[in-house]
């Protein structure tokens, strides 16, 4: 790699200058606190926020990218995209039985009768839950996730512990987040790819049938299309905001 002005830079000195870049960053006013979370898979080890901060401090410093286009983009797929898109496509399944039996029929063309296109190259299939048969997704290699639908993912969704316990006892996951299921109910966990993404379709709040389809979007949550969460029986006060969802 060489820059422009200074000719070659060697390998170590684009580390050790990446490094010194985040450091000062992470330590400046502007970075925000760590929020705490209430559950131990939600930790994210402290390398990896390093790294991240090393790429997009030192592609700032370089000019090779604004941090108020960065800004735009996040906030694009927290508050415009993710996941009020993901939610639509639930409102209508459960409100529209036709398209209901689409969306579990085609994914990728059901969600394009509404105007989404196509982001990524991979299959997008949708899972139903039903009182018989409750579906989460996890990504065991690393975090694959329908972002055009759901916007940014999880922390936790990232996060090793998740990926692992959810294979091993997805009760006891559940359980973390709430979600408590009685033993006649099957629970079955699908692993994200690179090929074939998965959404959620949770199940519909009783007593909703007088709701428009934009006050059933309301009600359903990213979380809830993951499979982590049931869908709320009433809207939620609004989107988070930018640091709570960056960390969520």
């Amino acid at each position: 790699m060489a820059d422009a002005n200074d000719g070659p830079v060697p390998r170590r000195g684009f580390l050790k200058g990446a490094a010194a870049s985040a450091a000062a960053y992470i330590a400046g006013p502007q970075a925000p606190r760590e929020p705490e979370h209430d559950h131990d898979h939600q930790a994210v080890p402290a390398d990896i926020a390093l790294r991240v901060k090393a790429i997009e401090s030192l592609l700032i410093d370089k000019g090779l990218v604004e941090r108020a286009a960065l800004d735009q983009i996040v906030d694009a797929f927290e508050t415009k995209i993710g996941p009020r898109n993901g939610a639509r496509v639930v409102a209508r399944a459960w409100s529209d039985p036709a398209f209901r039996k689409r969306l579990l029929t085609d994914a990728g063309a059901a969600i394009a009768e509404l105007g989404f296109s196509k982001h990524q190259d991979e299959d997008l299939v949708v899972l139903e839950n039903t009182p018989e048969v409750h579906n989460v997704v996890v990504c065991t290699l690393c975090s694959c996730y329908p972002w055009p639908l759901l916007g940014l993912p999880p922390v936790w969704y990232k996060s090793a512990p998740y990926r692992s316990r959810t294979i091993i006892d997805p009760r006891g996951v559940l359980k973390e987040f709430g979600v408590e299921l009685s033993d006649s109910v099957e629970v079955r966990v699908w692993d994200s790819t690179a090929e074939i993404r998965y959404l959620v379709l949770p199940e519909r709040p009783r007593g909703t049938e007088h709701l428009s389809e934009d006050q059933l979007a309301a009600l359903v949550s990213r979380d809830s299309m993951i499979g982590t969460r049931p869908a709320a029986s009433e809207a939620s006060p609004g989107p988070p905001s930018k640091a709570s969802g960056r960390h969520s």
